[in-house]
């Protein structure tokens, strides 16, 4: 798929991730809709966008309502016309041992702390991902979507919420990608390991480089270069259904 002055939806793409992805493709022509619930962020990283000379918009929507999808991806529709693609980006944490004993003391992940990530980081791909494919059906256009999955859906101490998202995006992946490719719609993934963005920065320098000796490479990734994969796959008309592992040779 030629980027330049295609549509493309990019979820939490406010920061981190989500901004250095829409910058990217900015910087190739591409129409941006930056979905995000922090306004003034959104507001931020439309206007960086625009300055690279892209079309960008911003919606606040919390991926994890139906009816705020639905409404959002009408409205991204009706404003540019066409859809003809999505980045499923948007994820948080909520870390935590399953069962942690210390001092004596046993306490429990919540409830809470796994329905919060199953809600966002994996039913929020499954509802992005069904009204964009229902608009593009629609609008009769073809296209591409990329779930962010990640290095820990092979699961990771501490996350049992977010592997199982994780997990569960990257099985979907292939699901879609045969459901879909009918109508001229791909479904792939990217699954990043260790990446430089606001959430690595605040911690602590010695244990970011314990993880980065662990890397093959030797470092951590950095936004730019899963952006670049993202792009990769959008562009290739032949991948489809399958995670493209972006991790310096974390996971071998």
């Amino acid at each position: 798929m030629e980027l330049k002055d295609k549509v493309i939806i990019i979820t939490g793409g406010c920061q981190g991730l989500g901004r250095a992805m829409g910058e990217y493709l900015a910087a190739r022509g591409t129409h941006l809709a930056l979905v995000d619930l922090n306004q003034d962020k959104l507001d931020e990283a439309v206007a960086a966008c625009r300055a690279l000379g892209a079309q960008a918009r911003a919606y606040t929507c919390n991926v994890a309502n139906e009816e705020q999808v639905q409404q959002t991806i009408d409205r991204i529709a009706e404003d540019f016309g066409a859809i003809n693609g999505l980045i499923n980006n948007a994820g948080i944490l909520r870390d935590g041992l399953t069962i942690k004993v210390k001092d004596g003391e046993l306490s429990k992940m919540s409830l809470a702390q796994w329905q919060a990530v199953i809600d966002v980081n994996l039913t929020g791909v499954f509802l992005c991902t069904r009204e964009v494919a229902a608009k593009m059906i629609e609008l009769k256009n073809e296209g591409a979507i990329v779930n962010i999955s990640s290095i820990s859906r092979a699961g990771n101490m501490g996350q049992a919420n977010y592997s199982a998202a994780k997990a569960g995006v990257a099985a979907d992946t292939v699901v879609w990608a045969r459901e879909l490719a009918r109508y001229g719609i791909r479904v792939a993934a990217v699954a990043p390991g260790f990446i430089e963005t606001e959430m690595t920065a605040s911690v602590k320098p010695e244990l970011l480089e314990r993880v980065a000796s662990t890397i093959p490479l030797q470092r951590m990734g950095k936004p730019s270069e899963i952006a670049h994969s993202v792009a990769f796959i959008l562009e290739n008309d032949y991948f489809t259904g399958r995670v493209l592992e972006v991790d310096g040779g974390l996971r071998m």
